[in-house]
């Protein structure tokens, strides 16, 4: 057995600690390797050519944060501004409650990834949740706006993470559905994912309470902010 091909793994670790560019050190150390076990360089290249192909699939979340960066660029954040300045009657608890809503909807049949932090929360719900909670109290305090994109990024997480359970394919079920067969308890993904739902409401309706609070708390703290200076002076 030869252990040359372990060069690769020299290559790696001397290249990170050197901080050079990872594709640069990944694809070298993949050559090294290759070179070290015999294989050609015709080889090796088709080699990473089929790996490439076969994982392209994998590529299309680095696509996310350059394509969000774009749009950022051209105005995003400043139209979804604009938008919701537009709607009198949307607040800060309204949009996050809902947001909530079709985050967990989405969730529950499957649609995970077609929102998140990347995705929508910062580029989209951020400056929307900042921009409704200004509509009641005016302009918020850096540290008031960090906690309401803090909670911005809670509601996605608990929409997320309550919503997929209830879908039948989710890694979780079938974990589930397994556990119970290796007992002798033969279950169907659909009565485990149904057991979910309770879970599900009841995560809905206590987070869409902790959102009302927040808001009133932000409400409140806003007439005390304008008084402060008043008192020093």
């Amino acid at each position: 057995m030869s252990y040359w091909p372990l060069l690769g793994i020299a290559v790696v670790v001397a290249g990170f600690v050197l901080r050079f560019n990872p594709v640069i050190v990944v694809v070298s150390a993949g050559l090294v390797s290759g070179l070290a076990a015999g294989k050609s360089i015709p080889e090796l290249l088709a080699l990473l050519g089929e790996s490439f192909v076969s994982n392209r699939a994998l590529l299309m979340f680095a696509l996310t944060l350059p394509t969000i960066g774009l749009l950022e660029r051209a105005g995003l954040r400043e139209h979804a501004l604009r938008w919701i300045a537009r709607l009198r009657g949307l607040t800060l608890s309204r949009l996050l409650a809902g947001y909530l809503l079709v985050r967990q909807g989405l969730s529950m049949v499957g649609l995970i990834d077609i929102a998140g932090h990347a995705q929508t929360v910062r580029p989209l719900l951020a400056p929307m949740a900042e921009s409704a909670a200004g509509k009641t109290r005016g302009a918020l305090a850096r540290d008031e706006a960090q906690r309401v994109h803090a909670m911005a990024a809670a509601t996605d997480n608990i929409g997320r993470f309550f919503g997929e359970d209830v879908f039948l394919a989710f890694g979780a079920v079938l974990l589930i559905q397994g556990f119970y067969a290796q007992h002798g308890i033969m279950l169907e993904p659909l009565q485990i994912a149904l057991w979910a739902l309770p879970t599900a409401i009841a995560a809905f309706l206590i987070h869409a309470v902790r959102i009302v609070l927040f808001q009133r708390r932000l409400d409140r703290a806003a007439p005390a902010a304008e008084e402060q200076p008043d008192a020093v002076d």
